[in-house]
């Protein structure tokens, strides 16, 4: 390494290790995007109002235990336009986003809330076909919706339809959390279908491909991995706002390691690569909603893979990256063409509103 590259590298970590400060006066796109100004937004804001050790552990789910029982809770609020999509709609995409957060915790979901936020004037026959949705992928995923509530607000003073869920499951199978230098990344399959496909739902553009969302329940697929290898699996993360891009960073950040990605590896459906390139977008950044990403332990790598790909959800698994000493809390991409860069968060989100 270079004195140069040293020196670009000590001042990256300085001003990670910089407390956030929140330099907006108002709320923009940019504070929901999952990137940089979400996470400035987060720490500078609500950790520092509500702070305590369950919620400073900044995982998907918070784990806890009540009489002896370990629990997972999670929450999350979907306003994604257009409201239906190829592949899916606002429905599946809310029951499946907060079960696949309780599964990446190692829980088994059981029961879901359902909040409903409606703009006065919403046909009630888009709002029967987005609850018939959120039924079906309820009984696929294995859970009960138990509870719930709707308000209704003056015209004009939504987008028709948002949904606020909250799930909780019972933590059977936790990863250990503790990423070690050596250990293999997977992601469940193809990156980047759902954001490129809301893009292209929205009509904005005249681009045209054959691309559906992914939005999946990934219970039973994660669980197949957690058997196949027992004791092996050191952090799961579903790759939604920012994509795997925003969770390989924040693994290596938590971690104090690096992550050396392959490009050549990363799995991408050529219709979502077009339209990424026609549109100057990283794929790595774009949301999915039924992927995603794993770290297992080395001597694992195979086990995973192959029980990944046994699963018809796992079917494009591959290992995309392996962990490394240093550079501390960096993701570096080896490219295609044989150059390295670092693979950074993002400040904001080139597709916002995607869930």
């Amino acid at each position: 390494m270079t004195i140069r590259e040293e020196q670009v590298l000590e001042r990256i970590e300085r001003a990670r290790g910089r407390r956030a400060r929140l330099r907006d006066d108002t709320i923009v796109l940019a504070h929901g995007s999952g990137g940089k100004a979400t996470r400035t937004l987060i720490d500078a804001v609500f950790r520092e109002a509500f702070a305590n050790p369950v919620l400073d552990r900044m995982d998907d789910s918070a784990r806890f235990s009540v009489n002896g029982a370990d629990l997972a809770f999670t929450t999350d609020s979907y306003v994604v336009s257009p409201l239906f999509f190829p592949g899916g709609d606002i429905g599946d995409l809310a029951v499946n986003g907060t079960v696949n957060d309780l599964a990446v915790a190692g829980a088994t979901p059981l029961h879901l809330s359902a909040g409903f936020i409606l703009e006065e004037g919403f046909p009630v026959e888009s709002l029967r076909h987005i609850t018939e949705s959120m039924r079906a992928a309820a009984e696929a995923a294995g859970v009960d919706i138990v509870t719930g509530d709707t308000k209704v607000v003056e015209r004009g003073k939504a987008d028709g339809c948002y949904i606020s869920t909250a799930g909780v499951g019972v933590v059977t199978d936790p990863p250990s959390g503790a990423v070690r230098p050596g250990d293999a990344v997977l992601v469940t399959g193809p990156i980047g279908e759902h954001g490129v496909t809301i893009m292209l739902a929205r009509g904005e553009l005249d681009l045209e491909a054959d691309l559906a969302s992914d939005t999946a329940p990934l219970g039973c697929l994660l669980a197949e991995l957690r058997d196949a290898c027992p004791g092996a699996v050191r952090r799961m993360r579903d790759a939604t706002r920012g994509g795997v891009a925003t969770v390989l960073n924040e693994i290596a950040s938590d971690a104090g390691l690096a992550i050396a990605v392959d490009e050549g590896a990363v799995p991408v459906r050529p219709a979502v690569r077009g339209a990424c390139e026609l549109l100057g977008i990283d794929p790595m950044y774009v949301a999915c909603e039924g992927r995603a990403v794993v770290v297992v332990a080395p001597e694992s790598e195979a086990a995973a893979l192959a029980a990944l790909r046994a699963h018809p959800l796992g079917a494009g698994a591959a290992v995309i990256a392996h962990v490394k000493d240093d550079p501390s809390g960096l993701v570096l991409l080896k490219t295609a063409f044989g150059g390295t860069r670092i693979v950074d968060l993002l400040v904001g989100d080139p597709l916002p509103r995607i869930c």
